[in-house]
């Protein structure tokens, strides 16, 4: 029997693995930082036998509420991924499982591997819509994609959308195939008319470093992302540096940024009521986006979220915050759940890639609700 993270996104440290039915491991921590709660591993040679998993630091990781009523994911074959028996006692969280092939994966939620990602800005590209552009590199040198849909025009809006500045949250890159995927489909007409309205900048993946290493929450140099906004180091967080400066050149009409929450089991949107220019065209925006959107789809709902900030109160280096305040433009941060939705709940594929990418899916109809009222 034998326990192994050495892959793309993997994530765990072995403590004892000799019996399969008192199997004891340990999360790794985050590169240079002291945060820790993804984990991506392999289970080789156990089918048949009962196997007790014990994540024996789990009530210290970033976000130990996290584990109460959550489930782990797991897959043979790392397509279908579905949920698996999983209880959480004094600090340790267990997972109780009989695999019935060799080799089994399990994981904090589906991955989304950077051979995925390669592979469907790779697949955009090739639409007569799409644009793959070069924006910079990372800490660890790989290239930052963004993805530019839709004819330019100074007559049209700008709507950026940007995933997975945590990368161990990559629900979000699975949100933003659903868009991708919607947007490049020249039959349906909600695309068709935003794409005569507007451009859309896409960063699939904000954090490729973070996402290869097997990190929660920062970069390979250590930096959450999500706090770089206001000034972003080139050498650091050029991740960040690179995608302002490209807004700063395009211009922002609209921006979301996605995200995934370790504890909250619903889907919901933190918004930009705490920026000192928040005002009614704002607040008009933000409410009548967020509404239509419960409207479309069950799986978004408006009860359920972050308190709002008192106004003037935001914190500008966060991504929503500060290009809502930069740009005056509405901009929010959308969540998705790792246990499940809890108005909604599926409990053999709890929050899947495919919920992930039909909501992703979804979110263009509030857009095209809104779209007129941008500017």
């Amino acid at each position: 029997m034998k326990i192994s993270s050495n892959f793309d996104s993997g994530n765990i440290e072995i403590i004892n693995a000799e019996k399969h039915d008192n199997i004891r491991l340990n999360i790794r921590v985050d590169s240079y930082s002291d945060t820790f709660q993804w984990f991506y591993f392999r289970l080789h040679g156990a089918e048949g036998f009962p196997c007790t998993i014990h994540i024996e630091n789990a009530g210290k990781t970033s976000y130990p509420e996290g584990w109460p009523g959550y489930n782990v994911y797991a897959s043979y074959d790392r397509v279908t991924w579905f949920c698996v028996p999983t209880s959480y006692n004094d600090g340790v969280l267990t997972i109780e499982y009989t695999p019935i092939e060799n080799s089994m994966f399990f994981a904090y939620s589906t991955p989304y591997t950077y051979d995925q990602h390669l592979d469907m800005v790779s697949a955009a590209q090739l639409s007569p819509l799409c644009v793959l552009e070069f924006l910079g590199e990372t800490v660890e040198g790989r290239d930052i994609d963004l993805l530019v849909i839709g004819e330019p025009d100074d007559r049209k809006r700008n709507i950026w959308l940007i995933a997975r500045q945590h990368p161990g949250e990559p629900q979000a890159e699975w949100f933003m195939q659903g868009v991708i995927e919607r947007l490049l489909d020249e039959s349906d007409p909600i695309s068709r008319t935003l794409l005569s309205k507007a451009v859309f900048y896409i960063v699939p993946n904000m954090n490729i470093d973070g996402s290869i290493l097997g990190n929660l929450r920062v970069n390979a140099s250590g930096r959450n992302l999500n706090r770089e906004w206001k000034k972003p180091d080139q050498l650091l967080s050029p991740e960040v540096f690179f995608v302002r400066k490209k807004m700063e050149e395009i211009g922002v009409d609209m921006f979301l940024d996605i995200h995934a929450d370790e504890g909250l089991p619903y889907a919901f949107a933190s918004g930009i009521e705490g920026i000192p220019s928040y005002d009614d065209r704002l607040k008009w925006l933000q409410e009548n986006f967020l509404a239509k959107w419960a409207e479309y789809t069950p799986d978004f709902q408006t009860e359920q979220g972050y308190p709002k900030n008192e106004l003037g109160a935001a914190n500008l280096n966060i991504g929503s915050k500060f290009v809502g305040e930069h740009f005056k433009c509405m901009a929010l941060t959308i969540e998705m759940p790792f246990k499940d939705n809890a108005n909604l709940p599926d409990k053999h594929f709890g929050w899947s890639s495919v919920r992930s990418m039909k909501l992703g899916e979804s979110v263009l109809n509030p857009i095209s609700f809104v779209i007129d009222r941008l500017r």
